[in-house]
Order: C-alpha cells, then structure tokens, then sequence
C-alpha cells in the first residue's frame, strides 16, 4: 500500500481521536497566531500614532514616567501639571513652533453599545493647531475664532457614536457644546478625538492658565540642543523628548507586554506537543500487530518510523493552518475589546490584526516542526518493535 493512503487511513480510523487532537494544535497556534498579531499591531500603532504627532518632539511635565508617556501618543489625558506662561516663553523663542494641548475626557453614548463611554477631549490653539498639522475637513467647517464655543470631532468618533454636524456633546455636566465639523482622516490619534479651542478648555474644565503638554519642531534639527538648553532656561520643570525618544521608551514596555504573550503562547505550543505524543504513543499501542504484519511482509524500520513521523507532521500541517486562520479571526474580536476595556496603555489605539505573511509562514513552519519532534519518540517506538513481539502483543 502506498505510504500517503496508509497514514490518511491511520488518521481517519479513529475520527474523533484524530479531530480532538487537531483541536489541541489548532487551539495552541491560534493562541499563538492571535497574541503575537496583537503584540505586533500594537508595536505598528504606536510607531504610526507617534509619528502622526506631527512635531520632532514634545514638551511634558519634568515629572511624568515613561508609563504615562503613551498617554500622549494615544490621545489620552494628561494630568495639567504645565502653565501656559511656559507655553508662551518658549514660543517666543525664535526658530520653535510650539503648540499647547490641555486634555481631559468626556463621556459619550454609544448607540451601538448601549452605554456611555469615555473618549478624549483636547483644547489647542485652533488656527497654529491646523496650521502645524495641516488639518482639513470632510464635513462641516473649522473653528472661526481662537475662543469660539463649539468642538469638531475626528472620523472615528463620528463613525463609533454616530454624531453628526449640528449635534450636541455634553463635555461637563451641564454644559452641551455644538459639533461642527469634522476632520479628514489623519491617520493619528486625532481621528478618535474631540477637539476644542483651549480657551474653551481651560474654563469648561476648571482649568485656568493649565496645560497638559507641548508638540513642537524646531526650523534647524541640527541646532536641537541650543534650542533645547533655550527651552530648559524659558521654562522651568519641563522634560524634553524628541518622538525617536518617546517611541524607544514606550516599545520598552510593549517589548514586555509582547515577551509576556509569547510566554502564554508557549504553554499553549507545550500543550499541544504533548497531545501530540500521547496520540501517536496510544496509536503504536494499538497497532502493534499491523506492524509486525508489515514487518512481516519485508516493510522496513525506516519505512515504519518514517510513517509514523508523517502521521505527526500532517497533525502540524493542518493544525497549524487552521490555527493561523481561527487565530486571526480572534485577535479581530479581541483586539478591540482589550483597546475599549483598558485604562492605561491600550486605551484609544485602533488595534486589530493585519494579515503578516511572515509570521503565516513562521506559524504553519513552527507547528510541522514541533509536530515532527514530538512524533520521533513515537515513530522510534514502533520502528523498534520486532515482528514476532509486535504480532504476539496485537
């Protein structure tokens, strides 16, 4: 009989040994397919969002961690530990642009999930604010004054909690603030945020002369740290970061967020080895007596080792494709919901799972060869098996 019609007969005889074992393989490379495309998709967001800053670097209290540091790459609020008089002597500092940002956040009701939720808001200068980030509208119009009561939204507000021009947004108990308008798409963190004048800002909130931070360039890069020692002696406890420096601390972090999920990963790959080993260990079992009848018949060692390591190796194959497929259809589901439901870090980032052919390939590779390894013990069993001891023990 041929080689590939006997192993597709030995994994068929005992269908529902061999489906709960595929089941274990698929299940340990989906965990593994599905974390690391959500560990990998954070690394890209933050990269991207951080980038779409716009600015070669930002301006933050002296004492805020590198932890909180993503709060500003995310768009979430920053404790208003700056005053706008720093703001204002940096600004008068020839070859800088600086642009102030004062934070907070707003509850609004999800249509689509029944319930309120927290979104950021964020008050700026609206003229040098556009002019810095060359912002345009798809609908509605822009700001009109530097103090004009009104907020404009970005794209995935719209979109999330279904808010149109002309609505009202209740930005503090009692007070409802008119949309109108709303951005193009920026690719940034602006598109999941409510922006106002920071005018607006400071007195709907109770926060009069505060900032939470400063986006700013410089005309010359190469004179950064003249301008830097500028800054340092215009304003007192602030921190310099440029965005390279930012991005390296906070992917510090995430390194560790995505080392952790590789470990989960792990265990999930470990499980499935050892459902591997003992269904290959039950089947040499169980088919002794068909080995010594192949022996019988002149089949060789080899040819008995080699059938068994297939059998294991297909179990990898399909598994590990099924578990790249069911894997990132999960991370599309949980991606989401870790973003929604975290309060720090995650918290406002657009995660999903972008399909990485490098790590399909790296998966369905990986799981054949943790499948193959964990036949050997197996196959080397069966190969070992004399003829009159394999018939006699059938």
């Amino acid at each position: 009989m041929n080689i590939l019609k006997l192993v597709a007969r030995n994994l068929l005889r005992r269908k529902g040994r061999f489906m709960f074992t595929l089941l274990g393989i698929t299940i340990g490379m989906a965990a593994f397919v599905a974390l690391l495309a959500i560990g990998g998709n954070m690394r890209n967001e933050v990269t991207a969002q951080t980038y779409a800053l716009g600015g070669g670097f930002v301006i933050v209290p002296d004492d805020l961690c590198v932890y909180n540091q993503i709060g500003i790459i995310t768009g979430e609020a920053i404790s208003e530990r700056l005053a706008y008089g720093e703001y204002e002597a940096i600004a008068a500092i020839d070859g800088i642009t600086v642009i102030p940002h004062l934070t907070r956040r707003m509850m609004i009701y999800n249509p689509t999930a029944g319930e309120n939720q927290a979104v950021p808001v964020t008050g700026q200068l609206p003229a040098e604010t556009q002019a810095f980030y060359g912002w345009e509208m798809s609908e509605g119009r822009y700001f009109e004054s530097q103090d004009e009561e009104a907020v404009i939204i970005g794209q995935s507000i719209k979109n999330r909690f279904k808010v149109e021009v002309g609505d009202k947004l209740p930005i503090k108990s009692g007070i409802e603030l008119e949309v109108i308008g709303v951005l193009k798409v920026t690719d940034g963190n602006d598109d999941a945020m409510v922006h106002m004048p920071i005018s607006v800002a400071q007195r709907v909130f109770d926060r009069e002369d505060s900032l939470s931070y400063m986006t700013a360039r410089v005309d010359d890069m190469r004179k950064f740290d003249d301008y830097q020692e500028q800054m340092l002696n215009a304003a007192n406890n602030i921190k310099i970061a440029t965005n390279e420096q930012m991005l390296g601390s906070v992917l510090m972090i995430l390194g560790s967020v995505e080392f952790t999920l590789q470990m989960v990963a792990g265990v999930a790959l470990v499980a499935a080895a050892f459902g591997i080993i003992n269904t290959m260990m039950t089947a040499v079992y169980e088919r002794r007596r068909e080995i010594g009848i192949m022996q019988a018949l002149g089949s060789k060692s080899r040819t008995i080792f080699a059938t068994f390591v297939l059998e294991s190796g297909l179990y990898g194959l399909f598994g590990g494709a099924l578990g790249v497929c069911v894997g990132y259809v999960s991370s599309l589901v949980i991606a989401p919901m870790v973003a929604e439901h975290s309060e720090t870090m995650l918290k406002g980032m657009e995660l999903g799972a972008k399909v990485d052919v490098q790590l399909v390939v790296t998966t369905i590779a990986f799981s054949l060869i943790i499948s193959v390894l964990s036949g050997l013990y197996p196959a080397w069993k069966a190969s070992k098996l004399t003829p009159v001891e394999a018939i006699s023990n059938g």
